[in-house]
């Protein structure tokens, strides 16, 4: 088979190769899907970067963990008449060297989810680490009937998805957004308000758009940005969930956030509980059957140009990155 391979961290145009390797086989428990696309995220390319330590220790690694594609061989003790399914497929690359950049991939058959005709293999690859992230983000903050939710990164792979389905349950979405063509986007897919960070103050903004309460939740993608501002942007007992920061480390003035019993959530899709995994595997399967439910645009590469997949998602992909295999 054909694999996007690296043995090194560094540049995407340094280190990642494009190479023959044997077809892999599915062990016991396992199945082996033969996939149509990959998705490309921001912690792939961290951890091929050496930003993250994510996959170390391994002599060589095909990245990333989304993909999509039709299940061709199983391993021992796993339904045979599973071949032929169509499948979307996550955490391909989670404590495990080699992920989805490639012809095939062997996973447990517990890592694959049935994917209906209508949808199709660039929306499968673009469910796992996105949408999973989103759903889990949104379900974490409870009860969000008429409550008001900021969603910096709104018009990203999983701020699209968390502005739908924070509207879904109820939220005010107010996203956060660099653009002009971006905070149009947020608002066909939801968002009550848009904040434009780069010409506006979000603190000024968000508390005059809640009348000087702040708002009863954000969803962050970049703790490291917000964090200090958390005590202004949030209500008193507002909570923070957070997916993701931009610098390794976070701060926040503590006077503001124990005077507001503001409280922080933080996880990693790759590592959630069984049970909370099953309530996400639950609400995405809700969410991709639900009418008029909106999938982010998808910039597509070749195996052999993963190489600018990886450099237009390190310039900030304003579009789910996929591979085509």
């Amino acid at each position: 088979m054909r694999a996007a391979i690296y043995t090194t961290k560094g540049p995407a145009a340094d280190v990642l190769h494009v190479v023959e390797k044997s077809d892999p086989e599915p062990a016991a428990g396992e199945i082996r899907v033969k996939l149509a696309y990959s998705g490309v995220n921001p912690s792939d390319v961290k951890s091929r970067s050496g930003v993250s330590a994510r996959g170390s220790g391994y002599p060589e690694v095909i990245p990333h963990s989304d993909g999509a594609g039709t299940i061709d061989k199983v391993g021992l003790g796993v339904d045979p008449g599973l071949l032929g399914q169509r499948v979307w497929v996550f955490n391909g690359q989670w404590d495990r060297p080699y992920g989805t950049a490639a012809e095939f991939v062997t996973l447990p058959a517990t890592q694959t989810v049935a994917l209906s005709d209508d949808i199709s293999f660039e929306i499968g690859a673009s469910i796992g680490i996105p949408l999973m992230t989103a759903m889990h983000a949104v379900q974490a903050c409870g009860s969000l009937i008429g409550k008001s939710v900021l969603v910096p990164g709104a018009a990203g792979s999983v701020g699209f998805y968390v502005t739908q389905l924070a509207r879904m349950a109820g939220a005010r979405v107010i996203a956060i957004v660099s653009t002009e063509q971006k905070a149009q986007l947020a608002k066909d897919i939801g968002a009550t308000d848009v904040i434009n960070y780069k010409t506006e103050s979000v603190t000024d903004r968000v508390q005059a758009l809640t009348h000087g309460r702040g708002a009863d939740a954000i969803i962050d993608v970049d703790a490291a940005a917000h964090a200090p501002h958390y005590g202004s942007l949030l209500s008193f007992d507002g909570k923070a969930v957070v997916y993701g920061s931009n610098q390794p480390q976070v701060s926040m003035p503590f006077g503001p956030m124990i005077m507001g019993f503001i409280s922080i959530y933080y996880f990693i899709v790759y590592k959630l509980p069984a049970s909370a995994m099953q309530e996400v595997l639950a609400g995405v399967a809700a969410a991709l059957s639900a009418p008029g439910f909106k999938h982010p645009p998808t910039s597509i590469y070749a195996l052999a140009d993963i190489a600018k997949a990886h450099e237009q998602v390190e310039r900030g992909a304003n579009a789910k990155v996929l591979i085509k295999l």
